[in-house]
């Protein structure tokens, strides 16, 4: 039981973290080495100066819709594991984690939803003239799919754990 209690821990706390890299980094577009796009901005990369240069990107309704969904599971990922710590103490012996395991499914299914919306409407969200075959998706959308089954796998753990002593 002791090793199932730090394996959920670790696994939620691994899928916090790529919650946030894949919310908050600048790749989940790249038109080429030196052009990105992500949930925020579109950069830049100037030779002359070696640095990055960002703008806002173009808003779109389907963009915010994928930036609400992206901060929505971090927020509910989040908001889990604070419940799954208090619990921790405060449930009865044999008690399950219900709520626990069902907002770390929910903070699932928003990345999920947010995951297909950027992949069927990218090009309405990237709203630019180029040909999209010249672009590929970046790791941070790679992170946002791998932590879909992360999230939900979790929250099944979680319903399923009960409180032993």
């Amino acid at each position: 039981m002791v090793f199932l209690l730090i394996f959920i821990t670790v696994l939620h706390l691994v899928t916090l973290a790529m919650l946030l890299v894949a919310t908050l980094e600048k790749s989940w577009w790249i038109w080429d080495d030196l052009e990105i796009t992500d949930l925020w901005y579109n950069c830049f990369h100037d030779n002359a100066t070696k640095t990055w240069m960002c703008a806002a990107t173009n808003e779109s309704d389907w963009l915010q819709s994928v930036q609400a969904l992206m901060v929505l599971s971090v927020v509910f990922s989040s908001i889990s594991f604070l419940v799954f710590l208090g619990q921790l103490f405060t449930i009865s012996k044999g008690g399950l984690f219900y709520f626990t395991g069902l907002c770390q499914a929910f903070a699932g299914f928003t990345t999920f939803a947010a995951c297909l919306i950027f992949t069927f409407h990218r090009k309405e969200i990237l709203s630019d003239s180029r040909d999209l075959s010249k672009g590929r998706f970046g790791y941070c959308f790679i992170l946002a799919w791998l932590c879909v089954p992360l999230l939900l796998v979790s929250g099944v753990l979680y319903v399923h754990l009960r409180k032993k002593q």
